[in-house]
């Protein structure tokens, strides 16, 4: 049985005139397709639960709708009217929907639909992208031979974490002329030594 959310009725009477009869539309193909459909708003915007699921969403701006799967990507798109990758447009994967002129067939959106449904039932979710690998700080050959004239200072950054590091080498390569980086490489070998980071200025001292 089907779970209503008092806000989605709100949400749509609130909307542009021209967005009304589109989230309308949306609002029963949903219901139709999905009996046991739960209504909810999530991120300010309209969604439809199934069995604890995101199945499906749609959302109202200044001149366009927009609604889209949570497993588009999963989804086999028989008919290819999910716009992706480089043609999406915005947050949806119909286009951006102007009038209810915009939807495929009622039959088409139901199977969609249906689809979305049948994929919660497999417990398929949506992969999580993997972390990007962390790519190692290059010091430069003219900051390694600084250093290695300067025990104290040498031994400060080797005991650095990793950001500490990046923080005094993108200092002194992102200097956009040879003088400046020469004078930064300087400052930055005198301010080692004494075992300071890059920010030292900016940490506050702490209270006795």
């Amino acid at each position: 049985m089907a779970k209503i959310d008092k806000r989605i009725e709100l949400y749509i009477g609130r909307s542009a005139d021209f967005a009304k009869p589109i989230l309308a539309h949306i609002l029963e193909l949903v219901h139709t397709a999905c009996p046991d459909v739960e209504e909810a708003m999530k991120w300010s915007f309209p969604c439809f639960m199934y069995k604890g699921s995101i199945l499906c969403s749609m959302a109202a701006f200044k001149h366009h709708c927009a609604f889209g799967f949570w497993l588009e990507s999963k989804m086999k798109d028989p008919n290819k009217i999910l716009s992706r990758g480089k043609e999406r447009e915005g947050m949806g994967h119909l286009g951006k929907l102007t009038s209810v002129k915009d939807f495929p067939s009622d039959k088409i959106m139901i199977s969609y639909i249906k689809e979305a449904m049948a994929l919660i039932d497999k417990g398929e979710k949506i992969s999580k992208a993997k972390p990007a690998a962390k790519t190692p700080l290059k010091v430069p050959a003219y900051f390694k031979e600084a250093l290695s004239k300067n025990s104290k200072a040498l031994d400060t950054f080797e005991n650095f974490s990793p950001s500490q590091k990046k923080e005094y080498v993108n200092w002194v390569t992102e200097a956009k002329t040879e003088a400046t980086k020469v004078k930064r490489l300087k400052t930055a070998i005198q301010w080692m030594s004494e075992g300071k980071i890059r920010h030292w200025k900016y940490v506050k001292a702490k209270k006795g």
